[in-house]
């Protein structure tokens, strides 16, 4: 598939079909989660696959509610047969940047004007989610409730060095597409309303 195809068609899938997923392709979406950008190349991710169905059950009775009898949305995000949590470590910035080549002295996060290390993590989860659609496949990156936090690292033994940032769900596509997303409702965004050369216009914000 076209590189522009694959931006064009990305979306994220909320109804799967009950069909497993070739485990290559998992592993081709994670050796290209590994390319992406990261300061300093500390690379400092991680990423929790559940790929059988135990494991896959298991995460929705950690994080969900109603797991027996799931409303809509949930039952169809529950078809999908591969989760992956991506994780962060803050830890392995602040340590990369205190070695010699770097010039700081210490590990003080108050140096960071932004938290990289969630920055470059969300970045290898996008190369996840192109990468199934490059593969045909459907995914969808959303949020771990922060109630269900302390319980997915206990079930699932993640170290406190590594934080989680949402999880990825990926597998075919139902042919009824269903719980459709927040862009069935809003559009897109021009070009004109977001993009400012030169110095930002005041008459492209946010809208309310």
């Amino acid at each position: 598939m076209e590189f522009q195809d694959v931006v064009r068609r990305r979306r994220m899938i909320r109804n799967y079909a009950d069909r497993p997923v070739d485990p290559a392709i998992v592993d081709r979406a994670l050796r290209n989660a590994t390319r992406a950008p990261s300061a300093g190349f500390s690379q400092g991710w991680g990423f929790l696959v559940l790929d059988t169905p135990d494991d896959v059950r298991r995460w929705w009775r950690t994080t969900a509610d109603g797991v027996d009898d799931p409303d809509q949305w949930l039952r169809g995000m529950m078809r999908a047969p591969v989760v992956i949590v991506p994780c962060s470590s803050k830890a392995a910035y602040l340590r990369r940047y205190a070695e010699p080549d770097k010039g700081w002295s210490d590990e003080a996060e108050a140096r960071w004007p932004m938290p990289y290390w969630h920055l470059d993590t969300a970045m290898a989860s996008l190369l996840i989610l192109q990468t199934a659609v490059d593969e045909g496949l459907g995914s969808c990156f959303f949020g771990i409730p922060a109630e269900k936090q302390e319980a997915v690292r206990v079930e699932f033994a993640i170290p406190g060095s590594h934080d989680p940032i949402g999880v990825i769900t990926i597998g075919h596509r139902a042919e009824d597409p269903g719980n459709a997303g927040s862009p069935s409702r809003r559009r897109r965004r021009e070009l004109s309303e977001v993009v400012h050369r030169g110095r930002w216009t005041p008459d492209s914000q946010v809208p309310g």
